[in-house]
């Protein structure tokens, strides 16, 4: 077998995993063989199986690949020196997100995944890891907003976190079942539910300046 470059290989990669999103995202797991995503991708059945043994290492990789680009939104808030408005970052990069047409069939795929949770401990392992990548940045956030003195201390970071987690989750799962909703103004109530945590009432005029 002739020798192909790394781009050429982690290109036939990605063509696999797309044709795997694209058939997860319309069919789910349960109703989506190797066969359908053997024939989506183009690629014959030897080049696929040199890739993925089995639409678990498929389930695996695609929420990999999430896992990466969720890490890339949450460095955003990480990089914000003060954690509040760390944890408004935070909301206006998932808003950005959610309101993206190219991520429907990863919204869907991932809504999948949680279904799919239920039943197999390996993707439950990976899902819950991809959930616990968020919540433990929003803990960290809280956690240093309550030593700087802005966040109350007798709430609890880690329910605080789980809170607006599930928060999301639900904005999710509304999007992928076509409900028409206004976006930006659930989001800017979830701006007005990280501010009721506060210590102190924030600056609505500073904030909208800039």
């Amino acid at each position: 077998m002739p020798k192909i470059s790394d781009k050429k290989r982690e290109d036939r990669r990605q063509q696999i995993l797309e044709a795997a999103l694209a058939c997860f995202s319309e069919d789910g797991f349960h109703q989506t063989g190797m066969a359908d995503i053997v024939k989506r991708s183009g690629l014959s059945h030897g080049a696929v199986y040199l890739y993925f043994q089995s639409k678990d290492d498929l389930i695996e990789a695609l929420a990999d690949d999430r896992h990466r680009r969720e890490a890339v939104l949450n460095s955003v808030a990480q990089g914000s020196g003060d954690p509040i408005e760390g944890l408004h970052a935070l909301v206006r990069v998932y808003a950005q997100w959610l309101t993206d047409p190219a991520g429907e069939a990863r919204r869907r795929v991932g809504i999948h995944g949680w279904a799919e949770a239920l039943r197999n401990r390996r993707v439950r392992t990976s899902v819950v890891e991809g959930i616990d990548m968020p919540r433990a940045l929003i803990v960290a956030l809280v956690e240093r907003a309550q030593h700087d003195g802005l966040i109350k201390r007798d709430l609890g970071a880690d329910a605080i976190a789980r809170v607006l987690v599930a928060i999301f989750q639900g904005f999710v799962l509304q999007k992928c079942w076509g409900e028409d909703f206004d976006v930006a103004a659930c989001m800017a109530t979830v701006t007005g539910v990280i501010d009721g945590f506060r210590t102190t009432k924030p600056d609505i005029k500073r904030r909208t300046r800039t």
